[in-house]
């Protein structure tokens, strides 16, 4: 028996655009081919459980083999096999029956309607025409009484289908490769194909004599079955490069209202903003799709490492993209409830634990506060705050910590915080000498948490050590008289406003205590901090109207000796003097600044 035809379609060739518009990458034919010869076999192992195929299953696995001197790269299983009027009804006409409206909607290059499922136009084993000149199908179906069929076809519509000798059951696809597919002809090549694509596939992926794949990997597990140790071997495996452990795990498995199977491991994040992108790897039915999850996991999640398994993530024709539909959402949704209800676990159950591990996730659970509402909901009760003796709290633990001593005339709580405690040291201490509490607020994020945090919180403002000078960070009803007159103060301001003899600087006059510094330089809250979130990418938008300039209040205390003196002798060398000690409480003295300030300090002494 021997018959030829011609595929029923209004376009004269489909594989070009099949080649130009399916697959960007063509290495994708393989994970196509060897994932069609799977599901032959577990349909066929389907069949023997349902007592709907009565013969011996043999040994049921997927060879792929390559002789570069031939120019041939043979997919073979043991699985269903086809007769040839299956051959017909599959491999052609089910394969075209959309194909017209598939070339229409690829002309329109529209992407809502580029972006289809890809079993809609059952399109994937015409991969194999990207990397062949003719593509070749032997196979024998497992059904009694029927005879082997032999397809072949050139990448033109016209196709020859033949009965042949076949001694085993299942399916041979011999792909003939073409000129400009050199490339696939090298073991190297299709090997490191087959391990990223198919190395989880259920059933076992032969190549040249080797095994490639693990068939049972541990999501497709119960949790009660593993140990730490196997999710740790499990993680290395993954990731063979990472020299560290993952510092916990959640294992995912639901099967309503959608499937999913996973592990997501937690690493150490660094206090940085350039995350690791790329490192969650999307599977569906243990075939490897994409490592880009934007779609399906938070964008905070993506700093998480691991495996998503599901058949219900909608896919585009190539499988390369995800869609964002109402699936989507709720396996987004699920996945950042559980990572929630992960760490919030371990927070109730081992308080000492999480907080040995907040250095390594305070910066993830930041980041989800600050991108994801839900998030923010469920983790403000398990965020920890670290003060400036590395003591942590919770919010509501931080509150009632300082509601006592740290609230205002207006009976607001004020949270006071340092952004490098060794920089503001002075300003920490004169903090601490009042019986203040200072937070420790130095991660890179943490510009933009405080924000958030202030708006979040009822009656409660934020304040920099540095803001002000300490008396004014929280205002009493209390105040301190001067001991200089109007006249006095004003023309104090004028000699300090001649030595200093900068823009930048805006000298005020104030009575403070006389145990606090002589001159304290501090920057406007509002304005340093948007000049903190400019520098990690936010400030609200005003990128646009450039950078913020440097403002600086400096804050002559009129009740201090010093400064007393300053007035009686007249002169700006000793307010200079006074000055550049505030900058150098600062760090702000530097090169010839600090030169002339030694060497008046020695004159003066």
């Amino acid at each position: 028996m021997q018959e030829t035809g011609s595929i029923s379609i209004h376009t004269e060739n489909i594989f070009p655009i099949i080649k130009k518009f399916l697959y960007s990458d063509h290495e994708i034919f393989l994970r196509e081919l060897v994932s069609n010869a799977v599901d032959a076999t577990q349909k066929l192992k389907s069949l023997a459980q349902l007592g709907e195929f009565k013969g011996e299953l043999g040994e049921l696995k997927v060879r792929v083999t390559v002789d570069k001197e031939a120019r041939k790269i043979t997919i073979s299983d043991h699985g269903l096999g086809m007769t040839g009027e299956e051959i017909k009804k599959y491999i052609n006409q089910i394969a075209f029956s959309g194909a017209t409206e598939f070339v229409e909607k690829y002309k329109e290059k529209d992407s809502a309607t580029k972006d289809q499922i890809i079993g809609q136009f059952g399109l994937g084993f015409y991969s194999a025409f990207m990397v062949s000149d003719n593509v070749e199908i032997f196979s024998q179906s497992f059904k009694e009484d029927t005879e082997a069929a032999h397809w072949i076809c050139d990448g033109s519509t016209s196709f020859t289908l033949e009965s042949t000798e076949k001694a085993e059951r299942g399916t041979d696809v011999v792909l003939h490769v073409a000129e400009d597919s050199d490339e696939f002809l090298e073991e190297a090549r299709l090997r490191g194909i087959l391990t990223k694509y198919c190395k989880f596939l259920p059933i076992p992926i032969e190549f040249e004599g080797q095994l490639i794949n693990d068939t049972t990997p541990i999501w497709t597990k119960q949790p009660s079955e593993l140990t730490d140790e196997d999710y740790k071997k499990f993680y290395q495996e993954l990731y063979p490069m990472s020299m560290d452990e993952p510092l916990f795990w959640i294992h995912l498995n639901v099967d309503y209202p959608f499937n999913l199977t996973g592990i997501l491991y937690f690493p150490k994040v660094k206090d940085e903003l350039q995350f690791s992108r790329n490192k969650i790897q999307l599977y569906s039915r243990q075939v490897f799709i994409t490592d880009e999850v934007k779609d399906v996991v938070p964008e905070f999640l993506m700093l998480l490492h691991g495996v998503i398994d599901s058949p219900d993530i909608p896919l585009n024709v190539s499988r390369s993209f995800l869609q964002a539909d109402a699936a989507v959402r709720k396996i987004n949704t699920y996945i950042t409830r559980k990572v929630a209800d992960k760490l919030n676990d371990l927070f109730k159950k081992d308080r000492a634990g999480y907080e040995e591990k907040w250095g390594d996730i305070g910066m993830f659970v930041k980041y989800g506060m600050l991108s994801d509402e839900k998030f923010y909901e469920r983790a403000k009760d398990f965020v920890l705050l670290k003060n400036v003796d590395g003591k942590l709290f919770t919010i509501n633990e931080y509150t009632e910590h300082i509601q006592a001593s740290q609230q205002d005339k207006d009976g607001n709580t004020v949270v006071l915080y340092t952004n490098d405690a060794e920089h503001q040291h002075s300003f920490v201490a004169a903090a601490q000498e009042r019986g203040y509490d200072v937070l420790n607020f130095d991660q890179v994020l943490d510009p933009h948490f405080v924000g958030q945090l202030e708006q979040k919180l009822e009656k409660t403002s934020f304040k920099r050590v540095d803001a002000d000078t300490v008396s004014k960070l929280i205002e009493k009803d209390t105040t301190t008289e001067s001991v200089l007159t109007e006249d006095d103060q004003t023309k104090l301001a004028d000699v300090f406003k001649t030595a200093i003899a900068n823009d930048t600087m805006h000298v005020k006059v104030a009575a403070l205590s006389p145990q606090d510094a002589p001159v304290v330089i501090t920057q406007n809250e509002f304005m340093r901090r948007m000049k903190d979130m400019q520098r990690t990418g936010g400030g609200g938008g005003m990128q646009m109207f450039g950078a913020f300039p440097d403002s600086y209040d400096v804050t002559v205390n009129a009740n201090h000796p010093l400064i007393q003196k300053v007035l009686a002798d007249g002169g700006d060398k000793l307010a200079k003097q006074a000055f550049d000690l505030a900058l150098l409480a600062q760090g702000m003295l530097k090169g010839e600044a600090l030169t002339a300030f030694v060497k008046r300090s020695t004159e003066l002494l």
